[in-house]
């Protein structure tokens, strides 16, 4: 059972939907104790990193998501749900983000900002999620990106300009993609069908 974070992203509704298409069972969760009966979970995200940030914590349920990803719970963080992962953020100076994946969310620097639209993924490492290393096309919207992160911990990367960032992130039970898997067609959908199943 998948458990949903609800902290007001955008794309809540439409990662539940790709989660019933691949009939994976899963439930919305908005406090701590949604969380009961979970062995995985997934933090979507469209909008603003300091009122996602706050929101999780003021709810309780960012402790609990730590607690559960140290224990071994397995995470997938979408967008906005990767950059929360991380320490910081450009985008909200003095909020803190989970720090379950060490760096920080910095400002995307290129000619079209934000980056809306497909782009190509390259794998760097090979993981359950990415078990192949053929380069694939994801949907991407977002206007910053992760930095500062240890190479050890980054499984693809994405080129815009001469830019090349890290698109998918891992640390031990913890992702973070870049892009939308639930609007990427069959690619997208593969990795959520893999998370559900790792």
């Amino acid at each position: 059972m998948i458990g949903l974070i609800d902290y007001g992203a955008g794309n809540m509704k439409s990662v539940a939907n790709a989660l019933k298409f691949l009939e994976v069972p899963y439930k919305v969760c908005l406090v701590p104790g949604d969380l009961a009966g979970t062995d995985r979970i997934i933090l979507p995200g469209v909008g603003h990193f300091a009122p996602a940030a706050k929101r999780l914590y003021e709810s309780g349920i960012a402790d609990t998501i730590k607690d559960r990803v140290d224990k071994e719970t397995p995470l997938l963080g979408i967008c906005l749900g990767l950059q929360l992962l991380l320490s910081s953020s450009e985008e909200a100076p003095g909020t803190n983000g989970l720090n379950i994946i060490s760096g920080k969310v910095i400002t995307l620097k290129t000619t079209c900002v934000p980056h809306i639209g497909w782009n190509k993924v390259t794998p760097v490492n090979q993981d359950e999620l990415f078990p192949e290393q053929a380069e694939n096309y994801f949907y991407f919207a977002h206007s910053f990106i992760a930095s500062d992160i240890n190479p050890q911990n980054v499984l693809a990367t994405t080129r815009i300009d001469d830019i090349v960032f890290p698109s998918v992130l891992r640390d031990k039970n913890a992702w973070g993609v870049q892009f939308h898997p639930e609007k990427s067609d069959k690619a997208g959908l593969d990795i959520i069908r893999r998370f559900a199943r790792c």
